[in-house]
């Protein structure tokens, strides 16, 4: 897939994740196969006033790239300005966000609200793209809720405002994340649209991912919760795309190898305080599947230091040999 003068191998990408998708997890995916990462989302008008938290949502370093930083709004003149200010931090792109369902960010007139209405959006869409130094992308979902399906037109609609690239979740906002994804939706995009598709929903596997290439027809496919302890994924999925071979789970021990690593970056990035206190649910999410789960998950729950994730660590390897 082709955006501007990025060229991205026909694997997965991240997904941008509010809470989840940090630098330190970003990082992680990028060095496990993950085309290119978008960051967590950050607030257009929160860049405009100065909020240093907000602004620290769109670092970006050379071990995580390609990477886009993520703007949700919903004034054109403001988003413009927070393109801008993103800029200033050198994203490969910007992506717009017209697809996030929570209630605090659809009920402000941002995320998958725009998805009622189009006039704005594309208002939105052509500020930021005409501000912009980089390629704009525009994240959307199949629409607001069943009576309302809307993404083909919202997709023409980012392409007619200079949107580079459009990403489809194929469920509407009031279906949130389930029932499964809708791929035909993708496909009704894919064919409306002369500008790349990114499929997004449910790819939680080379299977699924390979399916949604094959019946969406999508230019590249995105991954957000498939990869939440799981960032190997990225992988096995660029050793089956580009190679046809499948990459067994990692043992254990690489599993846990990956999760210390992980949660290292986390602590060298945020400090070992706040970072651990994120740490739990990554932690409960690496632990997933594993015998003794829902135990170790409650010893997630108390973690305070990276001495403490460990000693975790060692005690679910040590069970393991014992089992």
């Amino acid at each position: 897939m082709t955006i501007g003068s990025l060229k991205f191998p026909k694997t997965a990408m991240l997904a941008p994740m509010a809470g989840v998708a940090d630098r330190a997890f970003r990082e992680i995916c990028i060095n496990m196969g993950a085309s290119c990462v978008v960051g967590e989302m950050a607030s257009a008008k929160g860049l405009c006033y100065g909020s240093k938290k907000t602004a620290q949502l769109l670092g970006v370093t050379g071990h995580e790239r390609p990477m886009a930083v993520q703007l949700f709004g919903d004034e054109p003149d403001t988003m413009a300005r927070a393109a801008g200010i993103a800029l200033g931090f050198k994203p490969d792109f910007i992506d717009i966000n017209m697809g996030c369902p929570a209630p605090k960010i659809t009920g402000g007139g941002s995320g998958a609200a725009l998805m009622k209405n189009l006039t704005l959006a594309g208002e939105i869409i052509r500020a930021v793209a005409d501000a912009s130094t980089v390629p704009v992308t525009v994240k959307i979902r199949k629409g607001w809720d069943e009576n309302s399906v809307n993404a083909v037109e919202a997709a023409l609609v980012a392409q007619e405002g200079g949107a580079a690239a459009v990403t489809i979740h194929g469920r509407t906002k009031t279906q949130m994340y389930a029932p499964p994804v809708d791929l035909g939706i993708i496909k009704a995009v894919k064919d409306a649209l002369r500008i790349p598709v990114v499929g997004n929903g449910d790819v939680d596997s080379v299977d699924a991912c390979a399916q949604m290439y094959e019946e969406a027809g999508c230019d590249l496919v995105m991954i957000g919760r498939g990869a939440l302890g799981r960032p190997w994924i990225f992988a096995q999925i660029k050793a089956y795309m580009e190679r046809g071979m499948r990459l067994p789970e990692p043992a254990l021990e690489e599993k846990m190898a990956v999760m210390l690593r992980h949660i290292a970056l986390a602590c060298r990035y945020k400090g070992e305080r706040a970072a651990m206190r994120e740490a739990r649910s990554h932690v409960a999410w690496y632990l997933k599947g594993v015998r003794g789960a829902a135990a170790y998950r409650r010893k997630a729950g108390e973690l305070v230091c990276y001495g403490d994730l460990e000693l975790l660590a060692r005690t679910v390897l040590d069970a393991s040999i014992r089992a």
